[in-house]
């Protein structure tokens, strides 16, 4: 048996870091494409030489194709974080796999989907599908709690603790579902970004996910997170409405 669960790690496992004496990061930014975050964070990495990876929703790429195509052109690698941020362990696996696919139609291809899932929550069936997606599920090794009001300093200290080589930082450069309407701005952590390359410059390259697993090896896991159904239902979104599920968590 823990041959077998091996064996599906290695094949379908979730990535958390790389494996490496390089001092190669990457950034990654969930919930976008956003129209005000995105693009002022775009300058903030040019203007440090970074590069990084933005797991994008569905339907916010697809309001937004000349921003995709923007981040696209730049060089940076994007991947899919579902149509519309569903908490997947709470789907059917109709729906899961609906998701997936309705989101990488309208994506740029760069080689095998990486996929991180809405909320870090993720089961087994619903690892299972990203896998025969052809989707390789990515997590992180440290996540930036800039969902919080959080000020830019506390959140650049915050990510320079986490790192070292091989690292997988995850924040946000827009806001799907949010508890304070004022949390959506990305100010915050578009600031923090700035602090961090510029303290670290010279220290720690900062690279797209796919160059990172390029030149490292992926460290997978058995990444499960369970819904919290009582933190989901107290989302809401930019138009006020909220998700509400008709199943529980399995």
């Amino acid at each position: 048996m823990k041959f077998i669960h091996r064996c599906i790690e290695r094949l379908a496992g979730t990535v958390v870091r790389v494996r490496t004496t390089e001092p190669l990061v990457a950034l990654t930014f969930d919930d976008g494409p956003d129209p005000q975050g995105t693009p002022a964070l775009l300058e903030r990495l040019a203007a440090h030489g970074a590069m990084a990876t933005f797991f994008m929703i569905g339907k916010r790429a697809a309001e937004q194709p000349e921003l995709v195509k923007t981040v696209h052109r730049a060089g940076h690698a994007i991947g899919n974080h579902t149509w519309d941020h569903p908490s997947l362990p709470l789907l059917s696996r109709a729906e899961r796999r609906c998701q997936l696919r309705r989101t990488a139609e309208i994506l740029p291809r760069q080689g095998r989907m990486l996929f991180r899932p809405p909320f870090g929550h993720f089961d087994a069936p619903s690892q299972l599908d990203v896998f025969l997606c052809a989707g390789q599920a990515v997590a992180w090794s440290a996540i930036i709690p800039d969902w919080e009001g959080r000020p830019a300093a506390e959140l650049a200290e915050l990510a320079r603790q986490a790192l070292h080589p091989g690292a997988i930082l995850a924040m946000h450069d827009g806001l799907m579902d949010f508890t304070d309407a004022c949390w959506r701005d990305r100010r915050p952590t578009i600031e923090a970004v700035d602090l961090l390359l510029s303290e670290t410059a010279g220290r720690y390259k900062f690279v797209t996910l796919p160059e990172l697993m390029r030149r490292g090896k992926p460290v997978r896991a058995c990444w499960r997170m369970a819904p919290d159904l009582e933190m989901l239902h107290r989302l809401k979104r930019a138009d006020g409405t909220a998700r509400r599920y008709g199943r529980e968590p399995s």
